[in-house]
């Protein structure tokens, strides 16, 4: 979800007052999808891999608010929520071949 390389350095030294309030507010909304979503709690998601994925992208598609239907499509099929769904699919599938290391930011 992490938008630049500040943000992850931020991230990673723990300036948590760094992050802007609309970083802070994405990662507040993803989360709360997450946890809150009845998908989210369902057997096949809970706790997976899939259901890490499942949030981000659950995210973008059902939670974040987009100008238009237009715009939204477009994010979803070639701009940011593509994007930050390409990064969480890598995330997970080094998750699943690496074990916790691959969360590590350094």
């Amino acid at each position: 979800m992490a938008p630049n390389k500040e943000v992850i350095s931020n991230l990673e030294l723990g300036l948590l007052d760094k992050l802007s309030s609309t970083y802070t507010n994405i990662v507040d909304n993803a989360f709360a999808y997450a946890m809150g979503n009845e998908t989210q709690q369902m057997e096949t998601t809970a706790g997976t891999l899939f259901g890490a994925y499942n949030a981000i992208t659950g995210y973008y598609q059902n939670v974040r608010n987009f100008r238009d239907g237009d715009a939204k499509f477009k994010s979803i099929i070639e701009g940011t929520a593509k994007q930050r769904a390409q990064v969480a699919f890598n995330l997970c599938g080094d998750f699943a071949r690496r074990g916790v290391d691959a969360l590590n930011l350094s």
